[in-house]
């Protein structure tokens, strides 16, 4: 199996990078966001899954460990193969995509191409529970927006999220300053405090 390749990047197409190691081209399908992190003819490091079927070997590259487990987890839900697991990968980040799960935010995961709302809300149920150990960078905030997304966020917070919402702010900006606030004002503030402080925090 092929777990990394290390080489140069001969060409780079829609979906794939053609990755020249020692004079042998290794095609490569990547999400997006991979691919434009590529330069042609730039050395390159990618993490590679393998899959091998009856009549292929197909080779997904990715720019960091957090994506290729992302790419494996997405595949663990009904409906989500590697060619939608690639298109939710292009199109939020490993954080994004933690969030939104821990929100229950069907509709940001749905705006991936080929995800329906189906999907997308196989994708907000199944994964909850594993979406805090893959959050990467968000990792700070993905308790408070699990309760978000659950419904038992404390009340106060709720309230403070649901205003700052409400002025224009998405669900995850607004979850963010809230967090922010609380770890200002403590567990105990009120929620026209931590609105004020989560304000605050948005316009930074």
């Amino acid at each position: 199996m092929i777990g990394k390749l290390k080489g140069t990047v001969d060409e780079i197409g829609e979906d794939h990078a053609i990755i020249d190691v020692h004079g042998v081209g290794y095609v490569v399908f990547c999400p997006m966001r991979t691919l434009s992190g590529l330069n042609a003819g730039e050395a390159a490091v990618l993490l590679i899954e393998t899959y091998v079927r009856e009549d292929m070997i197909r080779l997904y590259g990715f720019a960091t460990h957090l994506e290729r487990e992302w790419f494996r987890l997405l595949q663990s839900v009904q409906g989500v193969g590697a060619k939608v697991a690639l298109a939710v990968l292009s199109t939020l980040t490993p954080s994004d995509l933690a969030n939104a799960i821990a929100l229950q935010d069907k509709a940001m995961v749905a705006r991936a191409p080929g995800i329906g709302p189906k999907v997308a809300q196989r994708i907000v149920t199944e994964l909850k529970s594993k979406a805090p150990a893959f959050a990467g960078e968000a990792s700070g905030t993905i308790g408070l927006k699990q309760e978000l997304g659950e419904g038992v966020a404390a009340a106060p917070v709720a309230d403070a999220v649901s205003a700052l919402t409400n002025l224009g702010y998405s669900r995850d900006q607004a979850a963010n300053a809230v967090a922010a606030a609380v770890r200002e004002a403590g567990e105990g503030a009120d929620s026209a405090k931590l609105i004020r402080l989560g304000l605050k925090e948005l316009s930074r």
